[in-house]
Formats: structure tokens, sequence, C-alpha cells
């Protein structure tokens, strides 16, 4: 593989646009609600523990968090949304912030949205969703807690997570495991297409 996943880093915490790195290396950016396990995600990609923090408390990830990886691509974490217990006026710095990321069309290589598999998407992930299509730019949809349902729910629920986002059939749902590492290999191998890496 032509990436070294030893090779993780933190490397800066965005609170504005101005800070967000832009010298030219790819970026995939990770979106999802704040307790859909998206830093375990990173985490697991990676196969290190605590790189991207877990926390306890969802909402822990209130920049937009850069790990850089073998020097060669930027995994980007953006603040997760919709959760209650956070103040109206933080929830709306977030926002600000995420939309400044994606007002700048140049800084995301591939998106790779976070949705919880055992639920129907949520109103705040159907923005999300409409935010990466509106980009133009290529992303996917990870589906993860799959270790949390039974085999005959799988495939139900990843279309209905399909339907519900209103994907296009060139938008991959890959089923994870977070817990158990199942689709990583898949979701390492879009990373790589993405970079113009193959494995």
């Amino acid at each position: 593989m032509a990436l070294n996943l030893q090779r993780a880093e933190f490397v800066r915490s965005a609170a504005k646009a101005a800070d967000f790195p832009r010298d030219g290396l790819p970026q995939v950016v990770f979106a999802g609600r704040s307790n859909v396990g998206k830093s375990s995600v990173i985490n697991k990609i990676l196969l290190r523990k605590n790189l991207a923090r877990v926390g306890a408390a969802p909402g822990k990830t209130t920049h937009i968090n850069y790990f850089l990886i073998d020097e060669k691509l930027y995994l980007v974490d953006l603040p997760g949304y919709g959760y209650a217990k956070v103040s109206q006026a933080e929830r709306d710095r977030w926002g600000r912030l995420i939309e400044s990321w994606f007002a700048d069309n140049a800084l995301m290589t591939l998106g790779i949205m976070v949705v919880d598999a055992r639920h129907k998407p949520t109103a705040d992930d159907c923005t999300m969703g409409k935010w990466f299509k509106q980009s133009g730019k290529p992303f996917l949809v990870v589906a993860n807690k799959l270790d949390k349902l039974r085999k005959s729910e799988i495939e139900p629920n990843l279309t209905r997570i399909r339907e519900t986002l209103g994907l296009p059939d060139n938008v991959k749902v890959i089923a994870f495991s977070a817990e158990k590492g199942d689709g990583r290999q898949e979701l390492l191998s879009e990373i790589l297409k993405s970079m113009g890496e193959s494995e």
C-alpha cells in the first residue's frame, strides 16, 4: 500500500477559515452526527486507539481537526452536528465553520458521511447529504454500528439510508463496524482511489 498509516499525526484544530491548510494535499473529510462514532471510524481506519478523540460525551469535536497521514493526505474531522446539549449559539458557530469549509471548493478531495446503520437518517443528516451533493465532489456514506444489526436487517437498512438521503447511484454506501473492522478495507480503497493511488 502506498500510504503508511503508521505515520499519522494530529496537526491542527481550525476554528476559522484562515486556519484551513491549503497546501495542495488531498483532504478526505468526515462528517456525521455527534454520537455516530465518527472518531471511532477514523481510529479504526488508522488502526489507532485514540488518535481522533473519542468522547464519552458526544459533541467533543468543536473545531475542524486535521490529521496528516504519511505527509501525503489529510483526514479532516468536522464537528459532529445535531447534539442537543450544546447551546444554540455554539451550534450556529459550528454550522458557520462547516459552511465556510464547504464554501471553498478547492479543499475537499473526498467526502465521507458517517450515519448510524440502525436508524433512518435524520433531517440533519439529509442537510449534510445535500451539502455533499452540492459540492460536486465525490463522496460516500459509511453506515457505522453494523455490529449492532442482525444479518437480515443489513440490506433493508442500507436501502433505507440510500433512499432517505436521496443518493445518486454512483454514491457508495459502505456497511461499517468501527468495533469489528467490517468495511475498513473497502473504505481504505476508496480513500486511496481518491488520491490516485492503488493498493
